[in-house]
Protein backbone atom coordinates (compact mmCIF):
# COMPACT_ATOMS: atom_id res chain seq x y z
CA UNK A 1 0.00 0.00 0.00
CA UNK A 2 1.43 3.53 -0.74
CA UNK A 3 1.42 6.30 1.36
CA UNK A 4 -1.10 8.17 -0.68
CA UNK A 5 -3.29 5.17 -0.15
CA UNK A 6 -2.70 4.83 3.23
CA UNK A 7 -3.34 8.32 3.97
CA UNK A 8 -6.53 8.20 2.35
CA UNK A 9 -7.40 5.65 5.08
CA UNK A 10 -5.94 8.51 7.76
CA UNK A 11 -8.31 11.06 6.93
CA UNK A 12 -11.55 8.57 7.45
CA UNK A 13 -9.80 7.84 11.03
CA UNK A 14 -7.42 10.66 11.83
CA UNK A 15 -6.02 9.50 15.21
CA UNK A 16 -3.24 7.35 15.73
CA UNK A 17 -1.96 5.52 18.34
CA UNK A 18 1.14 3.79 18.94
CA UNK A 19 0.09 2.30 22.78
CA UNK A 20 -1.95 -1.06 22.61
CA UNK A 21 -3.13 0.41 25.89
CA UNK A 22 -4.92 3.63 25.07
CA UNK A 23 -6.74 2.50 21.87
CA UNK A 24 -10.07 4.72 21.03
CA UNK A 25 -12.80 3.98 18.66
CA UNK A 26 -11.81 4.38 14.94
CA UNK A 27 -8.00 4.84 15.68
CA UNK A 28 -5.17 3.52 13.49
CA UNK A 29 -3.14 1.33 15.51
CA UNK A 30 0.68 1.46 14.59
CA UNK A 31 2.79 -1.41 15.65
CA UNK A 32 5.99 0.04 16.72
CA UNK A 33 8.55 -2.28 17.67
CA UNK A 34 10.84 -1.59 20.74
CA UNK A 35 14.16 -3.28 22.65
CA UNK A 36 11.61 -5.01 24.96
CA UNK A 37 8.50 -5.01 22.88
CA UNK A 38 6.91 -5.72 19.64
CA UNK A 39 4.17 -4.21 18.91
CA UNK A 40 2.48 -6.32 16.11
CA UNK A 41 2.02 -9.10 19.17
CA UNK A 42 -1.01 -6.21 20.62
CA UNK A 43 -2.29 -5.78 16.62
CA UNK A 44 -5.17 -8.34 17.47
CA UNK A 45 -6.02 -6.67 20.92
CA UNK A 46 -5.77 -2.96 19.18
CA UNK A 47 -8.62 -4.19 16.75
CA UNK A 48 -10.72 -6.02 19.54
CA UNK A 49 -10.38 -2.77 21.50
CA UNK A 50 -12.15 -0.75 18.72
CA UNK A 51 -9.26 0.03 16.54
CA UNK A 52 -10.28 0.34 12.36
CA UNK A 53 -7.07 -0.73 11.33
CA UNK A 54 -3.51 -1.84 12.56
CA UNK A 55 -0.50 -1.29 10.56
CA UNK A 56 1.90 -4.06 11.14
CA UNK A 57 5.14 -5.21 9.34
CA UNK A 58 5.32 -8.95 9.89
CA UNK A 59 2.90 -10.60 8.07
CA UNK A 60 1.99 -13.79 10.55
CA UNK A 61 -0.31 -11.76 12.67
CA UNK A 62 -2.11 -10.31 9.74
CA UNK A 63 -5.79 -11.59 10.99
CA UNK A 64 -8.27 -10.30 8.61
CA UNK A 65 -9.19 -7.12 6.50
CA UNK A 66 -8.65 -4.44 9.02
CA UNK A 67 -4.44 -5.34 9.30
CA UNK A 68 -2.20 -3.56 6.57
CA UNK A 69 1.14 -4.58 6.50
CA UNK A 70 4.22 -2.68 5.30
CA UNK A 71 7.98 -2.98 5.54
CA UNK A 72 8.38 -0.63 8.38
CA UNK A 73 5.88 0.15 10.50
CA UNK A 74 8.08 3.34 11.98
CA UNK A 75 8.88 4.13 8.71
CA UNK A 76 5.56 4.40 7.34
CA UNK A 77 4.55 6.37 10.59
CA UNK A 78 7.08 8.92 9.23
CA UNK A 79 6.54 9.30 6.09
CA UNK A 80 2.16 9.55 6.81
CA UNK A 81 3.67 12.62 8.70
CA UNK A 82 5.65 14.41 6.34
CA UNK A 83 2.69 13.39 3.83
CA UNK A 84 0.02 15.01 6.26
CA UNK A 85 2.39 17.98 6.85
CA UNK A 86 2.74 18.76 3.29
CA UNK A 87 -1.09 18.75 2.91
CA UNK A 88 -0.72 23.08 4.99
CA UNK A 89 1.30 25.79 3.87
CA UNK A 90 1.59 27.67 7.17
CA UNK A 91 4.66 28.57 9.35
CA UNK A 92 6.22 25.43 11.14
CA UNK A 93 8.31 26.24 13.40
CA UNK A 94 10.91 23.81 14.74
CA UNK A 95 12.29 24.48 18.51
CA UNK A 96 15.84 22.66 19.58
CA UNK A 97 18.43 23.68 21.67
CA UNK A 98 20.19 22.15 25.04
CA UNK A 99 18.10 23.90 27.65
CA UNK A 100 14.59 25.94 28.11
CA UNK A 101 13.51 24.54 24.68
CA UNK A 102 9.63 23.20 26.39
CA UNK A 103 9.40 25.86 28.35
CA UNK A 104 9.78 28.42 25.17
CA UNK A 105 7.89 25.99 23.26
CA UNK A 106 4.59 26.38 25.75
CA UNK A 107 5.19 30.23 26.12
CA UNK A 108 5.53 31.06 22.12
CA UNK A 109 2.74 28.61 21.70
CA UNK A 110 0.26 31.09 24.50
CA UNK A 111 1.51 33.73 22.06
CA UNK A 112 0.54 33.06 18.89
CA UNK A 113 -2.69 31.10 20.13
CA UNK A 114 -3.91 34.23 21.03
CA UNK A 115 -4.00 35.29 17.36
CA UNK A 116 -4.00 31.99 15.24
CA UNK A 117 -5.12 28.53 15.41
CA UNK A 118 -1.80 27.09 16.59
CA UNK A 119 -1.11 23.43 16.97
CA UNK A 120 2.12 22.31 19.15
CA UNK A 121 4.06 19.58 20.97
CA UNK A 122 1.88 18.31 24.01
CA UNK A 123 4.33 17.76 26.65
CA UNK A 124 8.12 16.58 25.41
CA UNK A 125 6.86 14.17 22.54
CA UNK A 126 9.89 15.85 20.39
CA UNK A 127 11.52 12.34 18.92
CA UNK A 128 11.63 10.31 15.98
CA UNK A 129 8.25 8.88 16.90
CA UNK A 130 6.87 11.73 19.11
CA UNK A 131 7.01 14.29 15.97
CA UNK A 132 5.47 12.28 13.78
CA UNK A 133 2.61 11.81 16.01
CA UNK A 134 2.11 15.38 16.82
CA UNK A 135 2.36 16.35 13.14
CA UNK A 136 -0.67 13.54 12.80
CA UNK A 137 -2.50 15.24 15.54
CA UNK A 138 -2.71 18.71 13.36
CA UNK A 139 -6.29 19.48 12.80
CA UNK A 140 -6.84 21.02 9.26
CA UNK A 141 -7.43 24.53 10.63
CA UNK A 142 -4.36 24.86 12.07
CA UNK A 143 -2.31 28.07 10.65
CA UNK A 144 0.62 28.11 12.81
CA UNK A 145 2.37 24.77 14.27
CA UNK A 146 5.13 24.66 16.64
CA UNK A 147 7.67 21.53 16.32
CA UNK A 148 9.62 20.87 19.47
CA UNK A 149 12.54 18.05 18.56
CA UNK A 150 15.39 16.94 20.80
CA UNK A 151 18.50 14.99 20.25
CA UNK A 152 21.05 12.92 21.91
CA UNK A 153 22.82 11.84 18.74
CA UNK A 154 24.23 13.46 15.63
CA UNK A 155 22.06 13.06 12.95
CA UNK A 156 18.73 12.98 14.94
CA UNK A 157 17.67 16.81 14.67
CA UNK A 158 18.41 16.22 10.43
CA UNK A 159 15.78 12.96 10.26
CA UNK A 160 13.28 15.16 12.68
CA UNK A 161 13.64 18.20 10.40
CA UNK A 162 13.29 15.78 7.22
CA UNK A 163 10.06 14.71 9.12
CA UNK A 164 8.40 18.35 9.91
CA UNK A 165 9.93 20.32 7.13
CA UNK A 166 10.09 23.74 9.27
CA UNK A 167 9.98 26.59 7.46
CA UNK A 168 11.42 28.25 10.55
CA UNK A 169 13.70 27.51 13.60
CA UNK A 170 15.22 28.21 17.08
CA UNK A 171 17.73 26.93 18.57
CA UNK A 172 17.29 28.38 21.93
CA UNK A 173 20.75 27.70 23.03
CA UNK A 174 23.58 25.58 22.92
CA UNK A 175 25.62 23.51 25.67
CA UNK A 176 26.54 20.53 27.49
CA UNK A 177 24.06 18.24 27.86
CA UNK A 178 23.66 14.70 26.20
CA UNK A 179 27.71 14.23 26.06
CA UNK A 180 27.36 10.76 26.16
CA UNK A 181 25.81 10.48 23.09
CA UNK A 182 27.28 13.61 20.72
CA UNK A 183 31.01 12.86 22.12
CA UNK A 184 31.83 16.27 22.91
CA UNK A 185 30.51 19.88 23.04
CA UNK A 186 31.52 20.31 19.19
CA UNK A 187 29.51 17.21 18.75
CA UNK A 188 26.41 19.39 20.67
CA UNK A 189 26.78 22.19 18.04
CA UNK A 190 27.33 19.73 15.20
CA UNK A 191 23.66 18.08 16.11
CA UNK A 192 22.33 21.77 16.97
CA UNK A 193 23.36 23.19 14.08
CA UNK A 194 21.56 20.45 12.01
CA UNK A 195 18.26 22.59 11.66
CA UNK A 196 19.98 25.80 10.82
CA UNK A 197 21.90 23.77 7.64
CA UNK A 198 17.86 22.40 6.50
CA UNK A 199 16.58 25.81 6.92
CA UNK A 200 19.76 27.04 4.95
CA UNK A 201 18.94 24.69 2.22
CA UNK A 202 15.30 24.54 2.40
CA UNK A 203 15.15 28.47 2.18
CA UNK A 204 13.81 29.09 5.63
CA UNK A 205 14.42 31.90 8.23
CA UNK A 206 16.12 31.34 11.69
CA UNK A 207 15.15 33.40 14.68
CA UNK A 208 18.21 33.95 16.53
CA UNK A 209 19.11 35.28 20.13
CA UNK A 210 22.18 37.15 19.65
CA UNK A 211 23.30 37.24 23.07
CA UNK A 212 23.64 33.25 23.04
CA UNK A 213 27.23 32.22 22.88
CA UNK A 214 28.16 30.23 19.69
CA UNK A 215 24.47 30.79 17.96
CA UNK A 216 25.88 33.49 15.74
CA UNK A 217 28.94 32.10 14.24
CA UNK A 218 26.52 28.44 13.70
CA UNK A 219 24.24 30.68 11.63
CA UNK A 220 26.50 31.41 9.87
CA UNK A 221 25.82 34.10 6.71
CA UNK A 222 23.88 32.92 4.38
CA UNK A 223 20.87 31.82 6.04
CA UNK A 224 17.89 34.73 6.30
CA UNK A 225 17.77 35.12 10.15
CA UNK A 226 15.56 37.48 12.52
CA UNK A 227 18.15 38.81 15.68
CA UNK A 228 16.25 39.35 19.10
CA UNK A 229 18.36 40.12 22.03
CA UNK A 230 17.93 41.69 25.78
CA UNK A 231 18.70 45.41 25.78
CA UNK A 232 19.60 47.17 29.10
CA UNK A 233 17.57 50.20 28.27
CA UNK A 234 14.96 50.10 25.26
CA UNK A 235 15.13 52.27 21.60
CA UNK A 236 12.35 54.31 22.13
CA UNK A 237 12.28 55.68 18.55
CA UNK A 238 13.12 51.66 17.45
CA UNK A 239 10.55 49.27 18.68
CA UNK A 240 12.22 45.79 17.11
CA UNK A 241 13.04 42.66 18.40
CA UNK A 242 14.84 43.49 21.94
CA UNK A 243 13.28 42.82 25.48
CA UNK A 244 14.52 44.53 29.01
CA UNK A 245 14.28 42.88 31.98
CA UNK A 246 12.65 45.22 34.46
CA UNK A 247 12.81 42.58 37.56
CA UNK A 248 13.48 39.47 38.27
CA UNK A 249 12.76 38.73 42.28
CA UNK A 250 10.32 37.15 43.03
CA UNK A 251 9.46 36.92 39.77
CA UNK A 252 10.27 38.09 35.93
CA UNK A 253 9.13 40.97 34.87
CA UNK A 254 9.83 42.05 31.04
CA UNK A 255 9.68 45.17 29.31
CA UNK A 256 9.09 45.45 25.70
CA UNK A 257 8.01 48.16 22.79
CA UNK A 258 4.39 48.46 20.94
CA UNK A 259 4.74 49.75 17.55
CA UNK A 260 4.50 53.50 18.62
CA UNK A 261 7.69 52.66 20.71
CA UNK A 262 5.60 52.67 23.98
CA UNK A 263 6.79 50.45 26.71
CA UNK A 264 4.73 47.40 28.00
CA UNK A 265 5.76 45.79 30.94
CA UNK A 266 4.31 42.12 31.64
CA UNK A 267 4.84 40.25 34.80
CA UNK A 268 5.46 36.57 34.42
CA UNK A 269 4.68 33.96 36.63
CA UNK A 270 7.96 32.74 36.24
CA UNK A 271 11.21 32.80 38.18
CA UNK A 272 15.16 32.33 37.45
CA UNK A 273 17.21 34.82 34.72
CA UNK A 274 17.07 30.98 32.79
CA UNK A 275 13.69 31.73 31.97
CA UNK A 276 14.21 35.54 30.75
CA UNK A 277 15.39 34.34 27.42
CA UNK A 278 12.59 31.83 26.95
CA UNK A 279 10.14 34.62 27.50
CA UNK A 280 12.42 36.99 25.03
CA UNK A 281 12.16 34.47 21.89
CA UNK A 282 8.28 34.00 22.47
CA UNK A 283 8.29 37.95 22.42
CA UNK A 284 10.42 38.08 19.38
CA UNK A 285 8.26 35.49 17.50
CA UNK A 286 4.78 37.09 18.64
CA UNK A 287 6.23 40.48 17.30
CA UNK A 288 7.40 39.00 14.31
CA UNK A 289 3.74 37.49 13.03
CA UNK A 290 2.01 40.34 13.89
CA UNK A 291 0.42 39.18 17.33
CA UNK A 292 -0.95 42.29 18.82
CA UNK A 293 0.69 43.72 22.09
CA UNK A 294 -1.83 43.31 24.23
CA UNK A 295 -2.13 39.83 23.30
CA UNK A 296 1.65 39.19 23.94
CA UNK A 297 1.35 40.78 27.23
CA UNK A 298 -1.66 39.19 28.46
CA UNK A 299 0.31 35.23 27.38
CA UNK A 300 3.36 35.84 28.89
CA UNK A 301 1.25 36.89 32.52
CA UNK A 302 -0.88 34.25 32.01
CA UNK A 303 1.58 31.61 31.67
CA UNK A 304 2.14 29.22 34.66
CA UNK A 305 4.91 26.62 34.20
CA UNK A 306 3.74 22.91 34.99
CA UNK A 307 5.70 19.80 35.11
CA UNK A 308 8.36 20.27 37.43
CA UNK A 309 9.96 22.91 35.24
CA UNK A 310 10.67 26.14 37.37
CA UNK A 311 7.24 25.87 39.44
CA UNK A 312 7.01 27.11 42.89
CA UNK A 313 5.59 25.01 45.69
CA UNK A 314 5.20 26.38 48.42
CA UNK A 315 4.51 24.23 51.92
CA UNK A 316 3.87 25.58 55.17
CA UNK A 317 6.70 28.43 55.76
CA UNK A 318 8.84 26.51 52.79
CA UNK A 319 9.60 27.66 49.67
CA UNK A 320 10.66 24.65 46.73
CA UNK A 321 11.64 25.83 43.71
CA UNK A 322 11.42 22.61 41.80
CA UNK A 323 13.07 22.33 38.30
CA UNK A 324 13.28 19.08 38.40
CA UNK A 325 12.36 17.71 34.75
CA UNK A 326 16.30 17.67 33.68
CA UNK A 327 19.32 18.88 33.87
CA UNK A 328 23.29 19.31 32.47
CA UNK A 329 25.76 21.15 33.30
CA UNK A 330 25.17 24.75 31.52
CA UNK A 331 21.32 24.84 33.00
CA UNK A 332 22.94 23.53 36.38
CA UNK A 333 25.42 26.36 36.68
CA UNK A 334 22.65 28.80 35.34
CA UNK A 335 20.28 27.69 38.14
CA UNK A 336 22.86 27.77 40.99
CA UNK A 337 23.67 31.96 39.51
CA UNK A 338 19.91 32.36 39.91
CA UNK A 339 19.15 30.99 43.03
CA UNK A 340 22.53 32.77 44.61
CA UNK A 341 20.38 35.99 43.87
CA UNK A 342 17.16 35.59 45.89
CA UNK A 343 17.02 37.15 49.41
CA UNK A 344 16.06 34.36 51.92
CA UNK A 345 16.87 33.85 55.48
CA UNK A 346 17.82 30.09 54.81
CA UNK A 347 18.55 28.40 51.73
CA UNK A 348 19.36 24.86 50.48
CA UNK A 349 20.13 23.35 46.39
CA UNK A 350 19.17 19.76 46.50
CA UNK A 351 21.04 18.62 43.48
CA UNK A 352 20.63 15.67 41.70
CA UNK A 353 22.82 13.80 39.58
CA UNK A 354 23.39 14.99 35.86
CA UNK A 355 23.30 11.82 33.65
CA UNK A 356 24.24 11.16 29.85
CA UNK A 357 27.32 12.69 30.32
CA UNK A 358 29.86 9.81 29.80
CA UNK A 359 33.46 10.35 30.43
CA UNK A 360 32.22 14.02 31.32
CA UNK A 361 30.40 12.89 34.10
CA UNK A 362 33.14 13.12 37.23
CA UNK A 363 34.82 16.42 35.80
CA UNK A 364 31.17 18.34 35.75
CA UNK A 365 30.00 16.89 38.53
CA UNK A 366 33.25 18.43 40.40
CA UNK A 367 32.97 21.22 38.86
CA UNK A 368 29.05 21.86 39.75
CA UNK A 369 30.47 21.48 43.66
CA UNK A 370 33.06 23.88 43.61
CA UNK A 371 30.88 26.11 41.30
CA UNK A 372 27.92 26.03 44.67
CA UNK A 373 30.78 26.24 46.81
CA UNK A 374 32.42 29.60 45.15
CA UNK A 375 28.53 30.99 45.26
CA UNK A 376 28.43 30.16 49.21
CA UNK A 377 25.36 27.70 48.29
CA UNK A 378 24.57 24.84 50.75
CA UNK A 379 24.56 22.27 48.57
CA UNK A 380 22.85 18.55 49.20
CA UNK A 381 23.43 16.16 46.81
CA UNK A 382 21.56 12.75 45.38
CA UNK A 383 22.99 10.15 43.20
CA UNK A 384 26.07 8.10 42.43
CA UNK A 385 27.74 10.59 40.01
CA UNK A 386 27.76 13.28 42.63
CA UNK A 387 28.42 10.31 45.62
CA UNK A 388 32.00 9.87 43.48
CA UNK A 389 32.95 13.52 44.02
CA UNK A 390 31.18 14.36 46.92
CA UNK A 391 33.80 15.66 49.59
CA UNK A 392 33.02 15.01 53.66
CA UNK A 393 31.25 17.94 53.90
CA UNK A 394 28.66 17.76 51.63
CA UNK A 395 25.80 15.05 52.26
CA UNK A 396 24.88 12.92 49.75
CA UNK A 397 21.93 10.42 49.66
CA UNK A 398 21.95 7.47 47.17
CA UNK A 399 18.63 8.00 45.74
CA UNK A 400 15.36 10.32 46.17
CA UNK A 401 14.07 7.94 48.66
CA UNK A 402 16.94 8.22 50.92
CA UNK A 403 16.77 11.81 50.61
CA UNK A 404 13.39 11.61 51.60
CA UNK A 405 13.44 10.02 54.63
CA UNK A 406 16.30 11.98 55.98
CA UNK A 407 14.52 15.12 54.62
CA UNK A 408 11.21 14.02 57.10
CA UNK A 409 13.39 13.88 60.11
CA UNK A 410 14.34 17.27 59.58
CA UNK A 411 12.84 20.77 60.91
CA UNK A 412 13.40 23.31 58.27
CA UNK A 413 11.17 26.48 58.55
CA UNK A 414 11.29 29.48 56.41
CA UNK A 415 13.95 27.87 53.98
CA UNK A 416 13.94 28.54 50.31
CA UNK A 417 15.08 25.05 48.17
CA UNK A 418 15.98 24.29 45.15
CA UNK A 419 15.77 20.87 43.35
CA UNK A 420 17.53 20.35 39.95
CA UNK A 421 18.40 17.04 39.04
CA UNK A 422 18.22 14.79 35.27
CA UNK A 423 14.72 13.13 34.98
CA UNK A 424 15.79 10.13 36.01
CA UNK A 425 16.76 11.05 39.64
CA UNK A 426 13.04 11.95 40.16
CA UNK A 427 13.87 14.44 42.48
CA UNK A 428 9.96 15.67 42.88
CA UNK A 429 9.25 12.29 44.59
CA UNK A 430 10.59 14.40 47.43
CA UNK A 431 7.35 16.47 47.92
CA UNK A 432 5.37 13.59 46.67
Amino acid sequence: MSIEELYQIYEQYPTVSTDSRKITSGCLFFALKGANFDGNQYAQKAIADGAAYAIIDDANYQDGTQYIVVNDVLSTLQQLATHHRQQFDIPILAITGSNGKTTTKELIHAVMSTQYPTHATKGNFNNHIGVPLTLLAMPSETEVAIIEMGANHIGEIEMLCNIARPTHGIITNVGEAHLEGFGSFEGVQLAKGELYRFLEDNRGIAFVNADEDYLLEMAGWSIPKIFYQRSKELDLSNPGFETQLLAQTPLLKVGFLNKKGELVAAQSQLIGQYNFNNIMTAIAIGKYFKVRTQHIKAAIEAYTPTNNRSQIKKIGTNTFLMDAYNANPSSMNTALESFQTYQATNKLAILGDMLELGVYSMEAHRDILFKAKRLGIKVVTVGAEFQKVANASVLNFVDTPALKTWFEQQAFEDTFFLLKGSRGIKLEGLLT
